[in-house]
């Protein structure tokens, strides 16, 4: 489905629910297995979970079939650290979603698809400050605590995604992964520094650039404008088709410097516009988490 469709659908859990189902179909769960250091709550049992972690007092007690589980039982500890700044509630069509509505929705829908496979996902939002910080965690409240925090406040008038990604390396105390959502309108030695720091403590880091279509190819229809910076405040009058080729290759060159800069941190860099069908950037997401057959 494409994003403006399974936008219409309404609040982010039925969306993240229906995009889930979607991917998952298919796919074939981790054959790790994680282990347990300390309880965290009862689950329902289902068929095919491990015998060995039925709580047998439970179930004589109250004729109930549920499932120990704890805290370090997860396969992975993931951290999503989500861009909220003012360049990301930008779209070049009413018709389209904003960076950031398409970004949230990823985000949602990523977080459920981890917490499905048993993972625990946390959540940094930031602007030019810290705007959210939930803790990575795979107990079943957490998707509520994760949407919630994506429907606070935000659109700061910078980005500062060196602390919010350093903060992610503070949450994984373990090798785990650090998934970064943005429009990528950032310091690059900033990001490429933090990014270093989080490889050298073994973490997988992946980076999501959240780009509307217009960004790629300056694609507007409008004669003599006022582009204004949403964060910086700067403005420059030009006529989109005048400056088109220029700023085409200048964008292709910032691409590159990314893709280069953060593939020599051995991070993963995708590029992802808003009209692009979710399932995509989740499943490119997802098959690196998974042995597929």
């Amino acid at each position: 489905m494409d994003p403006r469709t399974l936008a219409a659908l309404g609040r982010l859990e039925v969306i993240s629910r229906w995009l889930v189902d979607g991917v998952l179909n298919g796919l074939h769960r981790s054959p790790k297995k994680g282990f347990s250091v300390e309880f965290a709550e009862h689950r329902a049992y289902q068929p095919g979970d491990d015998l060995r972690l039925m709580d047998w007092k439970v179930a004589a007690r109250a004729d109930k079939w549920l499932i120990k589980q704890y805290e370090e039982e997860t396969n992975l500890r993931a951290t999503i650290v989500l861009d909220v700044s003012k360049s990301m509630d930008w779209a070049s069509a009413p018709t389209l979603l904003t960076k950031r509505q398409y970004a949230e929705q990823v985000v949602a829908a990523l977080s459920l698809l981890l917490l499905r496979q048993r993972d625990a996902v946390g959540l940094i939002r930031f602007d030019d400050q810290i705007r959210s910080a939930i803790k990575p965690a795979s107990r079943q409240l957490q998707f509520t605590r994760l949407v919630a925090a994506l429907g606070e406040s935000g659109g700061g008038p910078a980005s500062d995604a060196g602390s919010a990604l350093r903060q992610a390396a503070q949450a994984v105390k373990r090798r785990g992964m650090v998934v970064l959502v943005s429009d990528l309108l950032l310091d690059p030695q900033d990001v490429d520094d933090a990014v270093r720091v989080l490889r050298a403590q073994g973490h997988d880091v992946a980076v999501l650039h959240i780009l509307d279509p217009a960004e790629r190819s300056f694609e507007l229809g409008v004669g003599e404008s006022l582009f204004v910076d949403t964060e910086g405040g700067e403005s420059l009058a030009a006529t989109p088709a005048e400056v088109r080729e220029a700023y085409v290759e200048t964008v292709a060159e910032a691409m590159a410097e990314w893709r280069a800069r953060l593939s020599a941190s051995g991070a993963v860099y995708e590029p992802i516009l808003t009209t692009e069908p979710f399932g995509v950037p989740l499943r490119r997401a997802f098959a690196r988490r998974q042995r597929l057959p």
